[in-house]
């Protein structure tokens, strides 16, 4: 099994190489700059490892939620090395590759969707796997316990941006176990999913991959900015 990995749904920008179960990342903070970082960072470890594209077996890329242009850039990435090498193409949730990287059986995944709102996942550890509890979606500002979808009885582990601006709401609803606010998604776990997606079949033809977008909208007008300073105010106020 050989396969290609890239993702670049948040700040940082990400390429893995997966053959035959080992894995070689690149994870660097990109910013803005995931256009210039990702297609010589792919090149490097295509290099460092003596690998062609016609030798893989696979192109996979983070979906998403996350940053409209990241996004764009990974499936874009993606699209066109399989386009140019005859592949198929592996999408991966980043909220299931952060997921992948805890070391927990229940994880709650959470990215900061900016503009008050967050994107929200559940997964259960299986033996070929993840399962979806809840799948990924995004919770609307002003963000409340009683909009978040309940889980079954489990000691969940949190992971992601999510618990970092939204902690006090998801906390409340979910009591987390362990939170790790600061992980964002990584090549590497998407590699090892896609590998896992790719032996069931889980694959699409490269004019078939599409971002995980979620929303259409992506900021807000001045009279919907302090709409939403005032909801956080009124909630800051409500927890004091």
């Amino acid at each position: 099994m050989r396969l290609l990995a890239v993702e670049t749904s948040t700040e940082y920008c990400s390429c893995a190489l997966l053959i035959d179960g080992r894995v070689a990342e690149s994870h660097v903070l990109a910013g803005h700059s995931h256009s210039d970082i990702l297609l010589p960072a792919v090149a490097r470890l295509m290099g460092d490892a003596g690998q062609a594209f016609g030798q893989l077996d696979c192109i996979a890329f983070g979906t998403g939620p996350g940053s409209f242009t990241g996004l764009r850039i990974a499936c874009g990435v993606a699209q066109g090395l399989a386009f140019a090498h005859g592949l198929p193409v592996v999408p991966v949730a980043s909220l299931e590759s952060l997921a992948e990287q805890s070391a927990a059986d229940a994880v709650i995944t959470a990215f900061d969707a900016r503009m008050g709102e967050v994107y929200l996942a559940a997964y259960l550890r299986e033996a070929d796997g993840w399962r979806a509890v809840i799948a990924p979606m995004l919770v609307v500002a002003p963000v409340a316990a009683a909009q978040l979808p309940a889980l079954p009885g489990a000691h969940w582990h949190g992971m992601g941006s999510g618990f970092g601006s939204h902690g006090a709401v998801l906390t409340l609803r979910y009591a987390p176990g362990r939170v790790d606010a600061t992980a964002v998604p990584r090549a590497a776990a998407v590699a090892v999913l896609a590998a896992r997606k790719f032996a069931r079949g889980e694959v699409v033809a490269a004019e078939h991959a599409v971002p995980l977008y979620l929303r259409d909208k992506v900021a807000l007008n001045v009279n919907e900015q302090a709409a939403l300073r005032e909801q956080q105010r009124a909630l800051r106020e409500l927890a004091a």
